[in-house]
């Protein structure tokens, strides 16, 4: 007797540029160890523009897409129903199709860094500081509410990013106090520092780590380890990557997709870090 093959199922990443993303090899990844032989996962080149065509033109085989920049505020008028999680921050990146056709929004970047902590034990703390601004920044101030029992310091660049930081927090719930970038040396001395920054842009402080630094979260995973990182970990503080995040928030995305939980978070690192390795330059 021959089984019926089960229907394919479409997933893919969407953003400009793409060509960089590790979420194929993770999300790819999953579906071999958890035996969904029929399952695929792409990526595309998708700007502003294009983003509407795009998901008028996909068929009921498509069971969710991960976006990047620039499309994470973008598609928010495309869905049909945003998570909490996501509205709060204005941030999208993740996209689940129904049964019935319609498109659910959801954030995973704020839980899968709160998850990312946690695997590294760190469940709460009584202040933190964040080292810059802008969307990923807004996330991390999602996540520090839920784990930081007091104020956070924002350190940015410019009056217009101190407002737009206190206006997260005001909108968060989340104490939030701006100071100025020159005074960036200083948010080292926190129990918990997320840098949301550009690469090189954290390579001065790499001189001002304390003797007994606290934990630094530095979203980058290339190139990897930052100065920042490596002066870290070389004066003993914990150090939590790029790569941690980005694995987490893939395993939340596996999940909604399909269904299944939980997602292999040993399998799909091991495939970032490959990935990482072998990746051209």
């Amino acid at each position: 007797m021959t089984s019926t093959p089960r229907p394919a199922r479409r997933a893919a990443v969407l953003g400009s540029p793409i060509a960089h993303s590790l979420s194929p090899a993770l999300h790819r990844a999953a579906y071999q160890a958890l035996g969904l032989r029929h399952w695929s996962y792409g990526r595309y080149e998708v700007d502003e523009a294009g983003l509407a065509g795009f998901l008028a033109g996909l068929d009921p085989d498509w069971a969710g897409l991960s976006l990047t920049m620039p499309l994470k505020r973008a598609v928010i008028p495309l869905l049909d129903e945003v998570s909490e999680t996501a509205a709060a921050v204005e941030a999208v990146n993740t996209v689940v199709f129904t049964e019935d056709g319609r498109r659910l929004g959801e954030n995973t970047d704020i839980p899968g860094l709160v998850e990312a902590l946690r695997e590294r034990g760190v469940r709460h703390v009584e202040r933190a500081a964040v080292l810059g601004a802008g969307a990923t920044a807004s996330s991390a101030l999602a996540a520090l509410a839920r784990i930081c029992g007091g104020e956070i310091t924002a350190y940015v660049r410019g009056p217009a990013r101190a407002a737009e930081m206190r206006g997260w927090g005001e909108r968060l719930g989340v104490p939030v106090r701006t100071a100025d970038w020159a005074d960036a040396h200083r948010a080292l001395e926190a129990p918990l520092v997320v840098a949301t920054t550009p690469a090189g842009a954290t390579d001065a402080l790499a001189a001002a780590v304390p003797d007994a630094p606290g934990t630094l979260f530095d979203v980058l995973y290339a190139p990897w380890p930052t100065r920042l990182a490596a002066a870290w970990e070389a004066r003993e503080g914990r150090v939590i990557g790029g790569l941690d995040l980005l694995v987490h928030q893939a395993v939340l995305q596996v999940e909604l997709m399909t269904g299944i939980v939980p997602a292999p978070l040993k399998e799909m690192r091991e495939a970032g870090e490959t990935a990482l390795v072998t990746r051209p330059g």
